[in-house]
């Protein structure tokens, strides 16, 4: 016997929606700085440039495995080429610093 207030429960069912994987990124505009801005130290940049364009290819192309792979080499190779152009700044203003301190000192002992 059903109550009047009673409603027959439906079996449970799921729905799946397929959200699309966010396709990597190629790293172009770092690339680009990299490769004209900070130096191009021992052609990273140029490398990193080179790795950035096949992976946008490899993206238009669908092949998200390569995009993402020569999307990550781009990546490396621009942090290593910013960090030896920072080091190498770093070297630059530490050799003014003690050229600076040792002309002066130099200049005070002779003429001071």
């Amino acid at each position: 016997m059903q109550h009047v207030n009673e409603i027959p429960m439906a079996p449970a069912t799921c729905t799946y929606a397929s959200i699309p994987a966010e396709p990597p990124r190629d790293y172009i505009i770092y690339s680009i700085c990299t490769f004209s801005l900070i130096g191009n130290p021992f052609c990273l940049g140029l490398a990193a440039l080179i790795f950035s364009i096949k992976a946008r290819d490899r993206k238009v192309v669908g092949d998200m495995e390569g995009a993402k792979s020569h999307a990550s080499t781009a990546k490396c190779l621009n942090i290593t080429a910013s960090v030896i152009f920072a080091l190498f700044i770093l070297a630059v203003i530490i050799a003014v610093i003690v050229i600076t301190v040792s002309v002066h000192n130099n200049y005070n002992r002779y003429y001071g």
